[in-house]
């Protein structure tokens, strides 16, 4: 048995005493800390966090330990039974992947802070909390008490769990498995209307999947007093921190219900199905795929779509959500450059900041814009009898419960048997390569009686000049520009500070001073370095950014009808 301790002596410091101790079994123990966690594809780095590493045999003697690398340690243990391990963990970030302390509570995403070993991967664990009396435990791990349990570490890494005197919790059942919403801080949960919308749409997925993989889950919603919304992904649980708390059950409740249904299905797609690579994970270094595509992109479509096969969302409001996935992929002009299968595997690299501008495209829109077509394409194909879901259902019965990983060339082989149809030159061109989306697009919504509309954008500055700029006090800053676009033209560089329209200070006003000189040559004072100089934009008769729409069109056949109907249904 491998046991931990979690002390918290002194909450306001934000240091987590962490004590491991197992029996020895080399003369040297390699103790290791993971350098990522799974659902976000970088290093992560967390030995950056631990302080006062030492290593201890039972009767309270150090034991010789080395670093070795940036997050593992040798022991010699030769002769030794058993060791102790005590480190101190900072815990002052509070998101869906993180492991956070205040006075308030415990957060603890496991594969943060804990020391395994590969001779004691797959043993028992039991990990010990020393907090409050008052404090319940949220967790998808086997408790006795303020114990929690785990078969091995691969368990362990992956069962987030919060010990707090706040959290409120209901449960709800779909075909015999348990359901456990939980909420933790500030937040008045409108209990009916949620249970409702969640088993709607975990009934529909559990429907189309047969069974689930697991025997219980649990939603662990972080519910935080600012602007937030992320969420991870475990095979037991999802961690959700969302924000502001007013508004969760205000205007936030679509992104509650959209991130929920994303992070249950990847209970399926990227817990159970694999891509190959990271079939086993290994937590010591990058786990590179190409397969984002099938990770984030199939799941951001589906947590959506099996909100409109639930009836939870109506047609509109699926649209809303599918309109920003379209605009996120025609504002980027990586998309001319860069493949996703590319992207995918540049996580590792620079995935989860704006970095290069135009460099690379994002795993979960380009992945859900080709998982949409897909769909259709199949559907299609079929007479309207299979879609993508049923591509995903065969990949976790044929490779997630035979324990293999999917490669690319199965999720391909999967879909022709699926169709009946070559997708050889679609995944050349779309997946592995930056062939322009417009046309199959256009051909999918077509086929489902929709539409996809195009205007200008409602900023002047996007809109006329090609600038995309956000407010900084009374000055605007520079984030994108347009290929081609008058700002581009006129020198323009990103990050550039725009304070004044022909002399007069922009004072938070950027578009209504654009407006008001329209019809005159429009001189912007730029800000760069700390050197500030003007610059006259040239005039082109042209849109630049465009704002991007779908719709039912006005008049369908019976055919689109069909098809329409088969796709939400």
């Amino acid at each position: 048995m491998v046991s931990f301790v979690f002390d918290i002596p002194n909450p306001s410091q934000q240091y987590i005493h962490v004590h491991l101790s197992f029996e020895v079994r080399d003369d040297i123990t390699v103790l290791k800390l993971p350098a990522w966690r799974p659902g976000r594809y970088e290093l992560g780095n967390f030995a950056k966090n631990l302080r006062s590493f030492q290593v201890y045999d039972l009767e309270g003697n150090k034991v010789d330990c080395q670093k070795v690398s940036k997050d593992s340690w040798a022991a010699l243990t030769k002769g030794l039974d058993a060791i102790k391990v005590t480190y101190h963990y900072y815990a002052s970030e509070l998101n869906a992947g993180s492991t956070y302390l205040d006075k308030n509570q415990l957060y603890v995403n496991p594969v943060n802070c804990c020391i395994f070993t590969d001779d004691h991967f797959n043993d028992d664990i039991s990990v010990k909390l020393n907090i409050p009396d008052y404090w319940d435990v949220a967790c998808s791990m086997k408790n006795e008490g303020n114990t929690l349990f785990a078969k091995g570490f691969d368990e362990l890494l992956d069962s987030p769990f919060i010990a707090s005197g706040d959290l409120q919790r209901r449960s709800y059942d779909s075909d015999g498995v348990n359901f456990h919403v939980w909420f933790n801080g500030e937040v008045k949960p409108d209990w009916d209307r949620l249970l409702k919308d969640f088993k709607a749409f975990t009934d529909c997925q559990m429907a189309k999947f047969m069974e689930f993989p697991v025997e219980e889950y649990h939603f662990l919603n972080q519910i935080l007093p600012y602007k937030a919304y992320h969420g991870v992904e475990h095979q037991r649980s999802t961690v959700i921190a969302l924000g502001p708390s007013y508004d969760v059950f205000g205007d936030l409740y679509k992104e509650l219900l959209g991130v929920s249904s994303h992070e249950l299905y990847h209970t399926w797609n990227v817990k159970a199905i694999r891509p190959i690579e990271m079939y086993p994970y290994d937590f010591t270094q990058e786990n590179y795929s190409k397969l984002g595509y099938i990770c984030e992109g199939v799941t951001t479509y589906m947590g959506d779509l099996f909100l409109l096969k639930s009836g939870v969302f109506k047609l509109e409001e699926y649209f809303n959500e599918m309109n920003k996935q379209l605009q996120r992929h025609f504002d980027n002009p990586a998309r001319f450059y860069t493949s996703v299968a590319e992207s995918s595997f540049d996580t590792w690299l620079d995935g989860y900041v704006s970095g290069a501008p135009g460099r690379k495209v994002s795993i979960y829109t380009e992945g859900c814009l080709i998982s949409f077509v897909i769909d259709v394409r199949i559907l299609k194909a079929t007479g309207n009898k299979y879609g993508l879901d049923k591509v995903m259902k065969r990949l976790y019965f044929n490779y997630a419960l035979e324990s293999k990983g999917v490669g690319e060339a199965d999720y391909k082989q999967v879909i022709e048997e699926v169709s009946g149809e070559d997708f050889t030159e679609f995944f050349a061109a779309y997946i592995n390569g930056n062939a322009p989306f417009e046309s199959i697009l256009m051909e999918a919504f077509e086929y489902l009686g929709l539409e996809m509309i195009q205007k200008a954008s409602d900023s002047y500055s996007e809109a006329s000049l090609g600038i995309k700029a956000v407010r900084g006090g009374n000055h605007f800053v520079v984030k994108a520009l347009y290929p081609g676009g008058s700002g581009e033209m006129a020198g323009l560089m990103i990050e550039d500070e725009i304070t004044a329209i022909n002399g007069f200070a922009c004072n938070g006003e950027l578009d209504k001073w654009l407006n008001y000189f329209d019809d005159d040559t429009k001189i912007l004072t730029i800000k760069r370095n700390e050197t500030t100089f003007e610059v006259v934009i040239p005039e082109v008769a042209r849109p630049f950014y465009t704002k991007y729409a779908v719709r039912k069109l006005e008049s369908t056949s019976k055919q689109q009808e069909k098809a329409l109907k088969a796709w939400m249904s």
